[in-house]
């Protein structure tokens, strides 16, 4: 070993690391190049080292936001931020990529380090995941969702009227779209109209349309949402605000296929698919005489009801990472995704605008978020004023149910892996800092 350089020890140090790694002068120049960089790039060392990194990489963030440019004009480390790469053949490569700064003996930068992960074959399973839990756009693996799901095809397939009854911001719409889709009717129109945002005069001229002279301002012929969506679907959401005149004619309309526009004198017949929904129980409507029981039979031959998100909190890991991919694709960021943190606190909230609601919070996050990954500032205020004082009382309190909860959970990994930090940390998908973290804090050792 005496005559063998630095140089070569370092070699063959970087060629034993299964991540890519590459380092570069203050220049930009490459000066090292490993054997799995060569693999996950294509390119050979012989002709990476001496180029500019970004003629190597060809990155997505190469021009605007390069990681390493960052660390190095900040001096602070870039940890797994996601980010694609382009091959020798051009072929589109997501990566994890590290940073940090290379100093001489006098502490001045004379460079920067990148390790890079090769991460195809987990987008890979992402996608089988999204493929599996996404249908139509509802994206779900609650049990109760999927089995909701699995029953649509068969409802699409029917021209029946649907009911579905759900929170309000639960997603009714989105399975009344998929019903469409499904059907026969997919090439004809959808036509939605939300009950509630209309006095009982305008929407029955909205749903029926009027002939001229039918009114004072009527100087023409104007078709109602059951013309236009002829042939197709018509969703009717809120329909529990409709009053008791618009009942009985929506009523005869599904009874007898036909209606009378506004000021008409003869009747119109429609092959138009309704499909309702409502964010109150119409059975209880019913019990209190507030809504027509022979409506209420019509319109719920099959019913549909949609849990909560509160009831699903599976689900909003999925969710948080759908919109994040969504927002940040409109806004043009790289945001991988939300810290442990905001996560945790996001599992625990109650949710009492459901999915909309969430969205809402994402969006608004990856508006304000500055960096690879959404953290607690960039929520919504009132969100965490909402929250503030519950986390305060479960902080002060070793007893909390979910304080007892996530206790247990950890005691009883740590045990099934023999005390194992590291395997306890990757079977509860969290670091291992923050595994120590969670010990401390519930006073939790194991040998």
């Amino acid at each position: 070993m005496s005559n063998t350089s630095p140089k070569q020890v370092r070699d063959v140090i970087l060629d034993s690391i299964a991540d890519g790694v590459f380092t570069v002068d203050d220049h930009w120049n490459v000066t090292s190049f490993n054997r799995a960089a060569e693999q996950i790039t294509g390119v050979s060392r012989a002709h990476a080292v001496g180029q500019k990194c970004f003629d190597v990489f060809h990155a997505n963030i190469c021009q605007t936001a390069c990681a390493l440019r960052e660390t190095m004009a900040s001096g602070r480390q870039r940890v797994d931020r996601r980010v694609n790469i382009l091959n020798s053949q051009g072929e589109r490569i997501p990566v994890s990529v590290s940073t940090a700064v290379l100093y001489d003996e006098q502490g001045k930068v004379i460079g920067g380090v990148e390790t890079f992960r090769d991460l195809s074959v987990v987008e890979s399973l992402r996608k089988e995941i999204d493929e599996h839990y996404t249908f139509h756009d509802i994206i779900s693996k609650n049990h109760e969702i999927r089995r909701i799901l699995g029953i649509l095809p068969d409802v699409a397939n029917s021209d029946s009227t649907v009911l579905i009854e759900g929170p309000t911001g639960s997603g009714k719409e989105l399975f009344a779209k998929a019903i469409h889709n499904l059907s026969r009717r997919a090439r004809r129109k959808y036509i939605a109209v939300n009950c509630g945002a209309l006095p009982d005069t305008l929407l029955e001229s909205e749903l029926f349309g009027y002939k001229k002279g039918a009114f004072t301002d009527a100087k023409r012929d104007k078709p109602g949402r059951f013309a236009l969506a002829e042939g197709g679907t018509l969703f009717l959401d809120e329909i529990a605000d409709i009053s008791t005149a618009l009942q009985v004619k929506l009523l005869r309309i599904l009874q007898e296929k036909e209606y009378e526009p506004l000021g008409a004198t003869m009747s119109v017949g429609t092959n138009v698919r309704v499909i309702t929904a409502s964010n109150k129980p119409l059975a209880e409507l019913v019990a209190h005489g507030t809504f027509r029981e022979d409506l209420y039979y019509r319109l719920n031959v099959v019913r549909i009801v949609l849990p909560p998100l509160s009831q699903r909190r599976e689900d909003i890991p999925l969710l948080i990472d759908h919109f994040v991919r969504k927002y940040s694709v409109q806004q043009g960021k790289q945001i991988d995704g939300i810290s442990e943190d905001v996560l945790s606190l996001l599992m625990d909230y109650e949710f009492p605008g459901n999915v909309r609601q969430l969205q809402n919070i994402v969006e608004h996050a990856v508006v304000l978020c500055r960096d690879s990954r959404i953290a607690i500032s960039c929520l919504p205020a009132e969100l965490l004023q909402a929250t503030s004082g519950r986390h305060r009382a479960e902080s002060n309190s070793a007893t909390g149910p979910l304080v007892q909860a996530e206790a247990a959970t950890i005691l009883e990994t740590l045990q099934r892996h023999g005390g194992h930090r590291a395997k306890t940390a990757a079977a509860l998908k969290i670091d291992k800092a923050t595994l120590w973290r969670k010990m401390k804090k519930y006073g939790i050792t194991y040998p």
